[in-house]
């Protein structure tokens, strides 16, 4: 189930293994372009860490790697054509830890950014990015709204966010005859 929002989209999945479909979704159309920040917000057990394994698949991390949440190291790296810097502030004490971190290298680097937890650190966060609220809405379903904020910039070209939606639009379709 789905429909769109003014900037966005809202997109329901119904499984762990449609909430990494949805993700690998998103991964396949950030191949279109470098420079991408995430902002993951929900509750905890909503579908951060599936998401983010499917953003990898997308991208097509190496499967040898182990996509898990980064909560006790803060972040994790992931190489690849398109790197992936997974971010999770669950644990974070405060942006300070953040500045110690170098925390501008990952956000406006030309990987691929996941921040878990992003509204924890919200005044640092870029402007041009995609936010994602899930919500639970039973043991299984998660609701995804998917926003697209900021002007496009040589980061988060015009043609990488239509290339993302396309891509979400695709899963949007799929899931159509269920």
């Amino acid at each position: 189930m789905s429909n769109t929002e003014k900037n966005g989209l809202i997109i329901s999945t119904n499984s762990p293994e449609e909430t990494i479909l949805l993700g690998s979704a998103l991964g396949k159309g950030a191949l279109g372009g470098r420079g991408l920040f995430v902002a993951l917000t929900g509750e905890m057990g909503a579908g951060k860490t599936k998401f983010t394994q499917g953003i990898a698949k997308g991208l097509k991390i190496d499967e040898g790697y182990v996509v898990a949440s980064p909560s006790f190291t803060l972040i994790n790296e992931y190489p690849g054509e398109i790197a992936l810097n997974h971010i999770d502030l669950y644990r974070l004490g405060g942006t300070d830890e953040l500045l110690e971190l170098g925390y501008e290298e990952y956000f406006y680097g030309d990987g691929v950014t996941v921040v878990e937890w992003a509204e924890r650190a919200d005044e640092l966060l870029p402007v041009n990015r995609i936010n994602i609220s899930i919500s639970i809405l039973s043991e299984n379903i998660r609701e995804f709204r998917i926003s697209f904020l900021g002007e496009t910039n040589e980061k988060l070209s015009v043609a990488s966010v239509g290339f993302i939606k396309e891509h979400l639009m695709t899963f949007i379709e799929s899931k159509k005859g269920e």
